[in-house]
This record gives C-alpha cells, structure tokens and sequence, in this order.
C-alpha cells in the first residue's frame, strides 16, 4: 500500500512488515525518512532542511546531483551540452497507479494483485527531469525502485553515470556483505563493518562475471540467520555494475546502478533513458527471514510466468559435456541417452561439440548447424532417436561468441567487437559479437530457429564464456560508443525476449562460464542458471550456501556429478553429492555408461524422491541451519505451514549432533524418514521436541558423507 499526503509532501511505502518513508523539506528536496519495519509516523531528519543555508552533505537525499553541494562519491552525472556536470532538482510532482510499472527493453518484477507503484518527478530548470519509479510489492515484503531520464531542454544532453537507486542510513555502525569469488569458486560470503571512505563491488567485463554479485546486505553487527536488522539490495541488471556503500558526516549512503566507466548515453531533446530496476527487502529477523522473502518475489514475481508454479514438474535431466566432452559420435550419445533412460532421467542435453568443425574450443562458434561427421542425420535425427527412448531433448549454445575460425567470421569479421586499428583480443580462442547490433542479432536469430525448428528442442542451454574486450561497435559513431555496453545487454534481453515469446514451452538455462552472470536480470528469461561449474559437493555448500541468499533452490542449476570430481579431485558419498544436487534443479553430469546396474539403481530412490517432493524442494522456504566451514553444512526446505520439510546436511557434521528445526510446528507429531543408497530408516518426533531437542543426525564417517531426510506432521 502505498500513502501519499500530497498537501504535506510525504509519502509512505507499506508492505506487510515494512515501511519506507520520503518527504520534501521547504527547499523541494526530497528526503529519505526511513525504510525499516512497518511504522505509521516518520520524522524529518534533524538537519536544519528548510534552512536554505543548510549544508547537502546533511541530507539523505533520495537521488542526490553533483554540483549542488553534495559531497559525496557521485553516481548521478548528467552533462549538460556548455560542459556543466550539475543538476537541481527539485520535487515536481507525484502520482500513485495500481499495478507495477515496467521498464521499456529492460527486466523488472512483474506485476502481481496488491502491487502499486509511486511515481516522483523531480525537474531541474536548465532542463533535466528525473522520474523516480517506486514499485510495492507487499505480499512478500519487496520495495523496488528504478528512473526514468528526460531531456527536457534544448540541446542534447550526456549521462555519465545513472544510478538505479540511493538509499541512506542515519548511521554508521553497520557491516556490509558481498558475494564474491573467481570461475569455480563463486558467491563467497565476505563480511566486514562499513569503513570511513568508499567501499564497492562491481563489473567492467560486460557481465557481472565471478568476481562479485549484483547483489549485497547492510546488516546491524549483530545480526545473523535468526535475529538482527538487515536490508537486502539486489540489481536486476546484467552488464557493467558498481554498488557501492560510503560512510560519510551523515552516515551510510549505498547506492547502486550501472558502472559509470564507459558509459556515456546521450539523449537527444525529448528523449529519455530508463536505469534498471534495484529490488529491497528488509528483515528485523535476521538473514533467513530476509532470504525468504527474496525467494518468494523471484519465485511469483521474477521467473516466466510459465514456470512460476512451483508443483509443475522439473525435468531430471543428463548433460553430456562431463561425460563426454568434444569426444563423441551419434552412437556414443545414443548409449549414454540409454544410461539416462536407465537412470529415469526424462531429458538429454547435448552440450559443447556439436556443430560442424568443433572437435574443441578453438573453432567453430557461429556456425550452427551439426557436425556431419559426428551427427549424420543432423541434430533432427539424433532428437528424434533420443525422444524414440522415451526422453525429450536439449542443447547447447553460446550464441554471444564467435570463434575467428568459424564461416561466420570468414563472411562477417565486422560482427565481432573490435576496435579499429588494433588488435582483437581472443579470450578462450574466441572473440564475442557486437549483439548492440540489430543485424548481428538477426543472424544468430536465424540459426537459432533454424536449430529449434527442425525437432522438438525443449531446453537450451545458453552460455557465456568470456568477458566483453575491444568494446567498440562500427554501428555507432565516436561520440556515443559509451553507449555500447548498455546497449550491448539490451540487445542479449532483446533475443532472450524473443526466445521466451516464439517458444514458450522451451526451458531456458543461462550459464556464463558457470555462474559469472547469475542475476535478477537474467531469471526474468530463464527460471534457472548454471550455479557453477564446479560440481564438487563440498564446495557446492559454500557456492550454494552465498547463493541463497538472495536467490532460491529452484534457480540453481545442480547437478550429481563423478567421483573424483573432474575439477577439484575430491570423493563425496552419494548422498553428499545427492544432497547438493537436490537442493538445486536436480540432473545429472557424469558418465552413467560407467556405471553397473546396481549402481544405477542406487540412483533411482533419489531421482523418485526428488519427483515426489519437487513441489517443495521448489516451493519450499529454505533454512540455513548450519553455515559452511569447509568441512560440511545442514540446511532444510520446509512448507510455509511446517507440515513438511526435507532436511540435508554434508561432512563433518554428521558427527552425532542434533539440529534445532524453527519451522517445525508445536503440537504436531513428526515421522522423520532418512534416505540412503542401501535403504533408510524412520523415526518419530514431536514438533516441541525439534525446536528445542532437535533432529538427531547420524554418525557417520568416510569421504563426505551425506544425510537427506523428509520429515512429515501428521
């Protein structure tokens, strides 16, 4: 709900639990009030606001402009065509709409019943407006915010850096946390209080890449899983990106948005640009409570909608590339697809070396269309044998990168970014394609229908490998190739729009490497990416574990994989592999055509349980009860009532302890079922027992050693 006093200038947004506050002081600047748990009254700051001599750098302004006696790091640079970087902006209007805006070419939190947006303008006289978009989505405690750009005036008019939000905090002793790491190590948690100066995480590859997430918690110093303040900022974004904390006289400042370096956007007058949309939540009950508030918006408000219903099936899937690599023929596909079958998975996904030449990773990219040596009957024949034992079919592709020894190339050299004059520089022996381009667009859209025509293709696989260099676009001139990089991301929305809208049955994966874009920005077209391609099952607990906490299970693509893991060499038992696995999009990544049939039919109680339980492995409210150590981990996905729940739990920990449960429910009766490769066991408990007791877990040695149990109330 959203409360706007118009005669007063103040305006509330309300959610379930929380509360976020503006008001206009006597200048016309708009100010943030608050933004915490659910409150009715907010006061102005003390700052002398309606004292026309009262210093800026005093004010929690809700969009600050440089120039205007604001000190701090400036985010918002609109350059004014005399040179001028400066902007006065004063508060111009207000309007509440039902419903939830959008973003013309950009991802944003669908509309939903209940949902309102706030519409701010604020102007500047030399001709500059700023549009400030505020979307309440109050079922699952989410407060989004995004803007709108004009030109308003005469003469063209240069963004130098557009933030999508800026929130302030009348404090100074709060932590900041980010998710950060490299390719097979991504989404580490790192903690540390906010430090005088500037502190910031971000991308100038083109892609978020694996450094960092676009995605961070300030948190009060006591905070931890159950109890403490925190507020959770996501960017639903998947280029270049900078969020940023500064501690400055007033107190923390976080703001959020496009990375400034190289970007420069010019608007024409009467034209306008739309910054992409931050998500916040905020939680007086620790991290859980704040995760499961993000999962739930990304579950009913994010992801297609066709995927939205968390009880519709998943398909247990087999990818190829671990088992295969670049080495294979259509018979040995045939007989790993085989293996599948025996293993129950439903879908077969040919991943990398498929298209005519690729026998590795230095050609080939561009040219989609099968090998004919490995695939006669082209990759119509081989779907076609595939749904012939009884399993859909899936492929990869990586539709952003071009190998410079591929025919695409040869006829098109000029579709690759580059720069004049200077040498392209190859990344994983491939260069990538200018997608700011329609015409390069059009020509991978081509092959692309061409492929999902020809057989009933229901997943693909869309992958990234390297970051974006030799930014550069022949289609722009000098002045505006800061354009380039947001340009370049609309352009890879523009075709994942267009994939989701031609085949809307087709279930999209995106990868990048891994996990180097996991994002908001690309679950509004995928309900699910590749988390990693580490599949190791004790690293899975910290990559998923960092993961969680803004996006849930049912996006993370995990798969069992081998053992010794083929990138870290560890051995992990069955059910610790399983329960990494389990708790993402659940598949397979190995070699099944290795395994005895009384290994395969080890596998069969899991796949079963993860068909029985998908709804709520999916659907269910995650609780992380014991946070990786590098020796093991114990999480649990429970109903939102308690009435049921799976509980998983990895290594060390399985060392006879028990596990206080939060979500079991007082004055039910439990039976716990624990799952294993050679059988299980039952026990009963009374839910007081497992809040207070707890669930005892097994004592259990050997290599990783795993635990997976479902618990039903009666």
């Amino acid at each position: 709900m959203i409360h706007a006093d118009t005669n007063a200038k103040r305006f509330t947004l309300h959610t379930d639990h929380t509360s976020y506050a503006m008001a206009v002081d006597g200048q016309g600047r708009l100010l943030h009030l608050g933004y915490g748990p659910r409150a009715d009254c907010f006061r102005l700051p003390d700052a002398p606001h309606n004292d026309p001599g009262c210093h800026p750098d005093l004010l929690p302004q809700e969009w600050p402009a440089p120039g205007m006696g604001d000190n701090h790091m400036p985010f918002f640079q609109p350059e004014f065509a005399d040179g001028v970087i400066a902007a006065d902006l004063r508060f111009a209007g207000a309007a509440v709409e039902p419903g939830k805006y959008g973003l013309p070419g950009l991802p944003a939190f669908r509309d939903c019943p209940g949902a309102e947006t706030l519409r701010i303008t604020l102007q500047d006289t030399m001709g500059l407006r700023v549009t400030l978009l505020y979307g309440v989505l109050p079922d699952c405690d989410l407060i989004t915010r995004a803007a709108v750009i004009e030109n308003t005036g005469t003469a063209p008019l240069t963004l130098r850096g557009v933030p999508s939000a800026v929130l302030d905090f009348a404090r100074h002793d709060l932590d900041l946390i980010t998710f950060d790491g490299a390719w097979a190590g991504e989404r580490t948690l790192h903690r540390a209080a906010v430090r005088p100066g500037v502190q910031s995480v971000g991308s100038v590859g083109g892609i978020p890449t694996h450094a960092h997430n676009p995605f961070v918690v300030l948190c009060s110093p006591d905070a931890g899983e159950n109890a403490g303040q925190c507020w959770g900022a996501a960017l639903v974004y998947s280029g270049n990106y900078r969020i940023q904390a500064e501690s400055a006289a007033a107190g923390i400042r976080l703001s959020m948005g496009i990375e400034p370096f190289r970007f420069a956007w010019t608007l024409a007058p009467g034209e306008s640009f739309a910054a992409p949309e931050a998500a916040f939540v905020y939680s007086g009950q620790g991290f859980g409570a704040m995760s499961r508030r993000f999962h739930q918006a990304i579950r009913s408000h994010l992801i297609p909608p066709r995927w939205a219903d968390m009880a519709a099936p998943r398909p247990v899937l087999l990818n190829s590339w671990e088992a295969c690599y670049f080495n294979f023929d259509e018979d040995r596909l045939l007989e790993l697809a085989r293996a599948a079958r025996q293993a129950h998975a439903d879908l077969f996904v040919l991943d990398d070396g498929w298209f005519r030449g690729r026998n590795a990773d230095n050609s080939s990219l561009g040219d989609w269309a099968a090998d004919p040596v490995k695939l006669p009957g082209g990759v119509a024949g081989l779907c076609r044998k595939i749904n012939d034992l009884g399993l859909a079919f899936g492929i990869w592709v990586e539709p952003e990168a071009v190998s410079p020894n591929s025919d695409l190339y040869r006829a098109h050299p000029d579709w690759a970014l580059q720069i004049p004059g200077r040498p392209t520089l190859e990344i994983r022996n491939q260069y990538v394609l200018d997608f700011s381009r329609k015409e390069v667009r059009q020509g991978i859209w081509q092959q692309l229908c061409a492929l999902l025509d020809s057989c009933p293709v229901r997943y693909l696989k869309w992958d990234m490998n390297r970051s974006l260099a030799n930014v550069y676009s022949a289609a722009l001139p000098a002045a505006r190739q800061g354009e380039v990089y947001h340009r370049y991301v609309l352009g890879v929305y523009e075709m994942q729009q267009q994939l989701t809208r031609r085949y809307p049955d087709l279930l999209l994966e995106n990868c990048a490497g891994g996990g180097a874009r996991f994002d908001c920005g690309m679950l509004y077209y995928s309900p699910q990416i590749w988390t990693s391609d580490n599949t190791d099952a004790l690293d899975r607990q910290s990559i998923q574990y960092g993961t969680s906490f803004c996006y849930p299970p049912c996006v993370m693509g995990a798969h069992y994989s081998t053992v010794p893991n083929h990138t870290t060499g560890r051995t992990a038992s069955v059910e610790a592999r399983m329960a990494a696995a389990l708790s993402g999009t659940f598949g397979f990544e190995l070699d099944l055509t290795a395994y005895t049939p009384q290994q395969i039919r080890q596998l069969h109680p899991f796949v079963q349980f993860y068909r029985d339980h998908g709804a709520l492995l999916r659907g269910g409210e995650l609780y992380r009860l014991l946070p990786p150590d590098g020796h093991g981990a114990a999480w649990a996905v429970a109903a939102p009532d308690g009435s049921e729940a799976v509980v998983f739990a990895a290594g060390r920990v399985l060392d006879g302890r028990c596990l206080t449960l939060p979500f079991a429910a007082a004055g039910r009766h439990y039976t716990a079922r624990a799952l294993y490769t050679g059988g299980g066991s039952e026990a009963a408990f009374a839910g007081e027992e497992l809040q207070l007791l707890g669930l005892p877990l097994p004592q259990v040695r050997g290599d990783l050693p795993g635990y997976l149990c479902w618990l039903k109330a009666d």
